[in-house]
């Protein structure tokens, strides 16, 4: 798999849903992942390997939507990266105040009561990170213009569903 036409055909079976060069190499490194991860990391196998799968998808992820448009030269140095990046973010997150607690719970709580398309606009834009274009096409607009009406309409909505609720019980 090292010629350009063959990593070219990865990618191209990946972004049409073709998920079969994943599901090798998982198979092929899981072993040696939970090696490195034991190391690294002191993660038991059945945790490793359930890193490995979420890394994974979020490699799919990135190729399918287009975050990610060639391969990287060493893509075991690239999931691994990935792996790292998502434990070390995980062990360095801090218990928040019980306050801050609240209050984002609260404003989850209103953010599901949002329309399912309203839901999966902020999700795209905030989460993960996707520019209007891509939020358009994710979506089905005509155009990125109308991708940015669409979330400033539902984000005003969710502020103001924020402040009726203050409201009621403040």
């Amino acid at each position: 798999m090292n010629t350009p036409h063959q990593l070219a055909e990865v990618l191209t079976s990946l972004r049409i849903g073709n998920q079969s060069f994943l599901i090798t190499f998982y198979e092929e490194n899981r072993d040696l992942f939970a090696r490195w991860a034991r190391r690294q990391h002191q993660l038991a196998a059945p945790s490793s390997h359930e890193l490995l799968r979420t890394v994974l998808v979020e490699f799919y992820d990135q190729v399918a939507d287009g975050r990610l448009t060639k391969l990287p030269p060493d893509l075991r140095a690239y999931v691994y990266g990935m792996a790292d990046e998502q434990v070390r973010a995980a062990r360095t997150t801090e218990v928040l105040p019980v306050v801050e607690a609240g209050r984002r719970q609260r404003l989850l709580m209103l953010f599901r009561q949002q329309g399912l398309d309203c839901q999966k606009i902020l999700m795209y834009f905030y989460f993960r990170g996707y520019n209007f274009e891509k939020v358009a096409g994710k979506m089905g607009f005509a155009n990125a213009n109308v991708a940015r009406i669409q979330k400033s309409g539902c984000l005003r909505k969710l502020y103001e569903l924020r402040l009726r609720t203050e409201a009621a019980v403040g």
